[in-house]
């Protein structure tokens, strides 16, 4: 059973049914390029309305009116529908305190709204009127903000230079209203092209390939948008381009045009979970930026923290402690530097109240090398985001405050994840490992080994971890595919403690996000927020499940979908491996308590 294309696992056999290969560049051509960054993947599920057939002819056989049962079915549902939509908006007047839960505590309604050209998606943005970032005036405060805004630009006639070719499918427009039901799409960067590509047709062209005249770097789609009316996607560039994308239409919008704002590389983009307007990047001068996709580009220079231009400090092994210079008034280690634009919902004498906001939202600067990858708990409440100083940095993006700083063990972190249930963040690095932490017990939980080279991208298993058990898999530029299991009950704390690891450090720090967990306070400890790596000895270890090794370029993404295993190499190879399925009523433990937690909520992993 093993081969090339297929392993087997504890739980059954993987085996590779799908695959999309780069198209073959002449080497004589002048635009033939060697993919210098690597494909990343992002994955969605939009479910199609089911068709209601018509067979006029059987109905009038049967001398039955089957148009009008269907039109009165429609009007039953459409009724029921407004219906519990005067009760939701009764019950939000009743209780207006209940609107300041998280953002991620929105219903999924609009995944199942009747009209899904023209979701409600209204509701999840002003539900925080605490939250200081999220709750800016443009982006909650419009009347009709249930028709949100569509791309300005048609790609298919556009004069841009920046995009040089559009090629998709013929009768795209038919192939996808014929759609019904689940359909998982699929995107993915290589060289300078971005593809859209349908899991699980073994189609041999992509439904759209778009080719362009920067380097793709990463993308996002988001879920609390798609439908089967439109998909909201960014697109980050090599030149600190950003592009706004919805492929169904083919309409597309330019933001941080030519680098108005940063036009340092775009390493990392992710939408806010729940927001339909706000997103972030990361770029490699070590800054996040927060933009939302309503708003056009303003003038903003961002302040220079003093020192940045000294050497960067990088620690090489466990034992080094990296200190800021002393003349450098600015240490990363233990904030961060945000420079608000003068529009910006803080912002001290920003002037007129009717100032128009813009572009960015905020800027966030965390360390002088740049910003590898970063992502959001689940509960939207923090972000976990790496750089090449080899720090893994946790923040609090509504006070817009570091919370807390982990070193690796050696060299750069290069992927990171959180765990479904919000419990752990599991990184991979230049160190050939993979180290799983806990946020809320301000530790390094445990060490996996098994790789013997960097480890190029992370992932979980959602569907296989129960809160006591958790599934992940990463892949390396030693092309490794590699399953673990990790058992939190299974591991003790060491008993051994080295004394140069202070512990008084780690508990200044849990007192902080103990108290912003169950307060939600932003208050600003003094503490330090560093804590250097444990020394091996002091870490338990985990060993892999299954290490399967593959013949391909090297290997750079990772992602789980329900059915299937998605890797990507970094010449644009991706393979679809379908994979047992999971029996979700085989035990009550496979379902994750957090109610605000679901499937759909992970579709879109980016590797």
């Amino acid at each position: 059973m093993e081969s090339d294309s297929a392993f087997v696992a504890p739980e059954g056999v993987y085996s590779v049914t799908e695959e999309h290969k780069p198209l073959q560049v002449p080497t004589h051509s002048s635009t033939a390029a060697h993919p210098i960054y690597q494909t990343r993947l992002s994955s969605i599920t939009v479910r199609f309305p089911p068709k209601h057939p018509a067979s006029p002819g059987l109905a009038q056989f049967l001398g039955a009116n089957l148009t009008k049962d269907l039109k009165k079915d429609k009007d039953k549902d459409k009724d029921k529908e407004r219906e519990k939509e005067k009760e939701a908006v009764a019950k939000e007047r009743q209780l207006p305190e209940e609107r300041s839960m998280s953002s991620s505590d929105t219903p999924e309604d609009s995944f199942t709204s009747p009209d899904a050209a023209t979701p409600d998606l209204s509701v999840p943005t002003p539900a925080e009127p605490q939250h200081k970032l999220f709750s800016h005036p443009s982006i909650s405060a419009s009347k009709k903000k249930s028709n949100i805004s569509r791309p300005k630009h048609n790609m298919r006639t556009t004069s841009s230079t920046f995009i040089t070719r559009l090629q998709s499918i013929e009768g795209l427009n038919k192939t996808l209203a014929a759609k019904q039901g689940d359909v998982t799409f699929l995107f993915y960067n290589t060289g300078k092209a971005f593809l859209w590509v349908e899991v699980g047709t073994k189609a041999k062209e992509p439904l759209t390939r778009i080719s362009f005249s920067a380097y793709p770097t990463c993308h996002d789609v988001n879920p609390s948008t798609a439908s089967s009316e439109r998909l909201d996607v960014i697109i980050g560039f090599s030149t600190g381009d950003l592009i706004w994308f919805d492929p169904i239409s083919s309409r597309y919008c330019r933001l941080n045009k030519q680098g108005t704002i940063s036009s340092s590389i775009c390493t990392a983009v992710r939408w806010v979970p729940s927001s339909p307007t706000l997103f972030l990047v990361s770029h490699a001068d070590g800054t996040i930026i927060v933009y939302d996709k309503e708003r056009e580009d303003g003038l903003f220079t961002a302040s220079i923290p003093n020192g940045l231009t000294n050497t960067p400090h990088i620690h090489l092994n466990a034992n080094a402690h990296p200190t800021s210079p002393v003349t450098d008034g600015w240490d990363p280690l233990s904030t961060m530097f945000v420079t608000p634009p003068p529009w910006h919902p803080e912002a001290v004498g920003r002037g007129e109240k009717g100032m128009v906001a813009k572009n960015p939202v905020s800027h966030w600067r965390l360390c002088r090398r740049g910003v590898v990858d970063f992502v959001f708990s689940p509960d939207v409440k923090y972000v976990a985001a790496i750089s090449e100083d080899g720090c893994l940095r946790v923040i609090d993006p509504l006070a817009e405050q570091l919370v807390d700083c982990y070193a690796s063990y050696f060299g750069s972190l290069t992927c990171v994840a959180w765990s479904p249930d919000g419990r752990f963040i599991l990184t991979g690095g230049q160190d050939d490992l993979l180290t799983i932490f806990s946020p809320w017990e301000q530790r390094v939980v445990a060490r996996c080994q098994g790789h013997s080279s960097f480890v190029s991208a992370v992932a979980f298993d959602e569907l296989r971890c129960d809160g006591r058990t958790y599934r992940f898999g990463s892949v390396g530029e030693d092309n490794k595919l590699i399953l673990w299991d990790f058992s939190s009950g299974a591991l003790h704390r060491p008993k051994y403690l080295g004394a140069h690891h202070p512990r008084i450090s780690s508990m200044s720090s849990s007192i902080s996000l103990a108290y912003r967990r169950g307060t939600g306070s932003t208050i600003q400890l003094s503490a330090t927020r560093y804590h250097p790596a444990p020394s091996r000895n002091e870490v338990s270890t985990v060993q892999p499940v299954l290490v399967k090794q593959l013949d391909a370029d090297l290997l750079t993404s990772l992602a789980f979908l329900p059915r299937a295993l998605l890797t990507a190499s970094k010449a644009g190879h991706v393979r679809l491996w379908v994979r047992p399925l999971v029996m979700t009523n085989a035990s009550p433990r496979r379902r994750h308590t957090r109610g605000m937690l679901s499937v759909t909520d992970f579709q879109g992993v980016v590797a």
